[in-house]
């Protein structure tokens, strides 16, 4: 009996210590698991100080955890993102390579790569991704640890700094074209001025009027090229706008659609105002593109001008306006208009409503910095499917406009022998012929050794030497040092068809008298040769 007891008591007290050491491993796993979770906590706690979006998806594609970092990126709180797929979550569409990057983690435990993805309100972002597969610590499930860089901006300045580059290339093989172009027409505007000598009836009148008429356009397009292409920068001074919108209508009607009506007004007595011509130029042709962009099937293009004063009551309703006198112009378009929700975002950098690759976001940001500069506002306009309206206020100035004046006096010779030194040889004979008619007598030199061989044999006769800066074998820069040496008080002249800033710095280091652009007209050889001899 007594034996029974024992053996009960010594199967309870057995009982009684399992189950202790039973309670004691419980409680060690609880205290494992609490001080893991304690520590997922503070891990949890200083993933969410990253600015990167970090987030852990398990093999499925759902959401198991989601940081402040992509709450701030995309928009989607922990709430709203946990248990989601981050398929339906930050594509339009399943990327095509998203199960090969998925096979790749399972593989190698890692993936790295740049991915287009979307924010909750239908942004674009561009973030440079890093998966990793993670196995858990008290169970054998798998999950992958995704961290994503939002390099949207880093990607859009390389577009640019790419652009820039190939901007940059274009204007060297537009300063290339538009030295040989302004040599084509040079001598084409001086046998003008000849021909209307021989040829008085009205019909050859009237083409050489044509011929004139087409050769100044094309140096005119051939600026234009260069001013978009370079940069380069006009000079800051009282503009009547009534001519800048008459040159834009010129290169509209030449370039764009045939379908797209091109409508002005623009009173005489419109005011003028202070600025930059090149920069204007550049303000009112981006708007017009941009109308032409948004009439595919053609339409209308409207570009108005008037003069307007605004009173101090009426600049609460303009937010950059000040009161005084201003400058209206107005393009408007029968395109397909903007949305109300995008009119506030049309002025961003790199913001655009355009198909990808044909527009650059840059071109709007580009005008309002632009009229700022100018101490002007615009104001914007649209509906869809009826056109828009932009509106360009610029501050008006109280100076009365000076007359244009297309003819130039012509002023003859009185027998002086001038060297004109040129490699292309329609320009030199032009000018022999303009020049002996008015009264010069002429050398001629085809490239500088040749202008220095005749400059030492008649270095006593030759009163002044017109000389191209751009030439084979030695260029002018060099022939003008050379000469400069032989007659330190030689007169130059020189002429391009193209003068980079490293050219016009060396020439005026060599103190010529002035500069003559090419092509240019008889009168402006002759009165740029009067004043160099006259004073």
């Amino acid at each position: 009996m007594e034996i029974d007891l024992l053996k009960q008591l010594a199967i309870q007290v057995g009982i009684a210590i399992q189950q202790s050491q039973l309670y004691q491993q419980v409680q060690l796993e609880l205290q494992e698991r609490n001080r893991a979770e304690e520590k997922n906590r503070e891990q949890a706690a200083l993933l969410d100080v990253a600015t990167d979006a970090i987030f852990v998806r398990d093999l499925e594609s759902h959401i198991l955890y989601w940081n402040k970092g992509a709450e701030r990126l995309y928009g989607w709180t922990a709430a709203e993102a946990y248990g989601r797929s981050t398929i339906l979550l930050l594509y339009r569409q399943a990327p095509s390579n998203h199960q090969s990057i998925h096979q790749a983690v399972l593989q190698t435990g890692e993936w790295q790569g740049e991915l287009q993805q979307i924010t909750k309100d239908g942004k674009e972002l561009i973030v440079e991704s890093r998966w990793t597969l993670v196995r858990s610590s008290y169970s054998r499930s798998k999950s992958i640890l995704v961290v994503n860089t939002d390099i949207t901006q880093k990607k859009l300045l390389e577009r640019q700094f790419l652009r820039s580059q190939r901007m940059e290339s274009i204007g060297t093989l537009a300063g290339g074209i538009a030295h040989d172009v302004n040599n084509i027409l040079a001598p084409i505007l001086m046998s003008v001025q000849l021909l209307r000598m021989k040829l008085s009836d009205e019909q050859s009148e009237q083409w050489l009027n044509i011929l004139e008429s087409s050769a100044r356009r094309g140096s005119e397009l051939i600026k234009q090229v260069l001013s978009f292409a370079r940069g380069m920068d006009g000079e800051q001074g009282v503009l009547q706008i009534r001519h800048l919108i008459a040159e834009i209508k010129q290169i509209a009607e030449e370039t764009f659609p045939k379908s797209i009506q091109i409508y002005t007004h623009v009173p005489r007595e419109l005011w003028t105002i202070s600025g930059d011509a090149t920069h204007l130029h550049q303000v009112l042709m981006n708007l017009c593109v941009n109308a032409r962009d948004a009439m595919p099937d053609g339409g209308t293009l409207s570009i108005r001008a008037r003069n307007l004063v605004i009173h101090e009551t009426d600049v609460q309703f303009h937010l950059d306006a000040t009161a005084g006198a201003y400058v209206a112009i107005s393009i408007s378009d029968t395109g397909v208009g903007i949305a109300t929700e995008l009119l506030d975002r049309i002025f961003e950098p790199f913001f655009t409503t355009k198909e990808m690759n044909k527009g650059t976001g840059l071109g709007l940001s580009t005008v309002m910095g632009i009229v700022k500069s100018h101490k002007g506002f615009i104001n914007v306009s649209s509906k869809l499917g009826e056109g828009t309206e932009f509106t360009v206020f610029l501050p008006a100035v109280d100076v009365e406009e000076t007359e244009i004046v297309d003819e130039m006096e012509v002023f003859a010779g009185q027998g002086e022998w001038i060297l004109v030194v040129d490699d292309e040889a329609p320009i030199r004979e032009i000018a022999r012929n303009l020049l002996k008619t008015y009264g010069y007598k002429v050398l001629t030199a085809s490239n500088g050794i040749e202008a220095i061989a005749l400059y030492a044999q008649h270095q006593a006769e030759i009163c002044l030497t017109l000389i191209d800066l751009m030439m084979p074998e030695m260029d002018g820069i060099t022939t003008i040092h050379t000469l400069k040496k032989m007659n330190p008080d030689i007169k130059l002249i020189t002429s391009s068809g193209l003068l980079t800033d490293t050219e016009a710095s060396r020439t005026e280091k060599t103190c010529v008298h002035s500069f003559l652009p090419k092509p240019y007209t008889s009168n402006d050889l002759l009165q740029i040769i009067h004043d160099a001899l006259r004073g």
